[in-house]
């Protein structure tokens, strides 16, 4: 009967003999690696062991917080009567020293239906009619609004600050009203920010969790 007793992660013994994943789904002795490639491998899985456990830890904080910020608007509800935060779901909670805040913001996700369409015809007929009058940081910022990125998505950044143009045009001004009833709330997201500072009127430091901007 043939002896396979897993050692590790990405390893196996067959009959006393180590073998490890080729990355194709077989096996070949470990023997035959290059060491440079063993040392690699090593060193991501134990990066990769840490990441997973810190982002199981993240998590678990994440479940937590909003338990802990549900459980205590639960209680001031009960207590006072009150409500805590904006109708959207906002929300700042703050250390009575000054010095920590939680802050939870609900972020819609808008996305844009067919009257965009016309918004860009009407756009783009202003612009052909005002041709060398268009100032150019306007033309820019049509382009950049309509043009789709690599996922088809359009970019909402610049759509919002064509909204912002004071521009009298009435096509304009249509245009513009096109692209608000264009808008359409298609989901929303939960953010939980934490902040610190060192005295109670200097200024908050935002509490990194993120990888990224560590």
């Amino acid at each position: 009967m043939t002896d396979m007793t897993p050692i590790g992660s990405g390893r196996r013994e067959i009959d006393g003999r180590i073998e490890i994943g080729d990355g194709k789904g077989g096996w070949k002795p470990v023997d035959l690696v290059k060491p440079q490639h063993l040392l690699e491998d090593e060193t991501v899985r134990k990066i990769v062991g840490f990441a997973c456990a810190l982002s199981d830890q993240v998590a678990r904080f994440k479940e937590h917080t909003f338990d802990d910020i549900g459980a205590f608007e639960a209680l001031l509800a009960q207590e006072y009567e009150a409500k805590l935060g904006g109708k959207k779901g906002n929300k700042t909670l703050m250390s009575v020293d000054g010095l920590f805040k939680v802050q939870v913001q609900v972020s819609d996700h808008i996305d844009f239906g067919p009257e965009l369409q016309i918004a860009k015809e009407l756009v783009d007929e202003c612009l052909n009619e005002w041709a060398a009058n268009a100032r150019d940081e306007i033309r820019t910022i049509v382009t950049r609004a309509f043009n789709t990125d690599k996922a088809g998505q359009i970019n909402r950044s610049e759509v919002f600050m064509l909204l912002r143009l004071d521009i009298s045009d009435p096509r304009w001004t249509k245009a513009m009203d096109a692209i608000r009833d264009a808008m359409r709330v298609v989901g929303s997201k939960t953010y939980v920010r934490c902040y610190r500072r060192d005295r109670f009127d200097g200024p908050w430091q935002a509490i990194t969790i993120d990888l990224a901007k560590a």
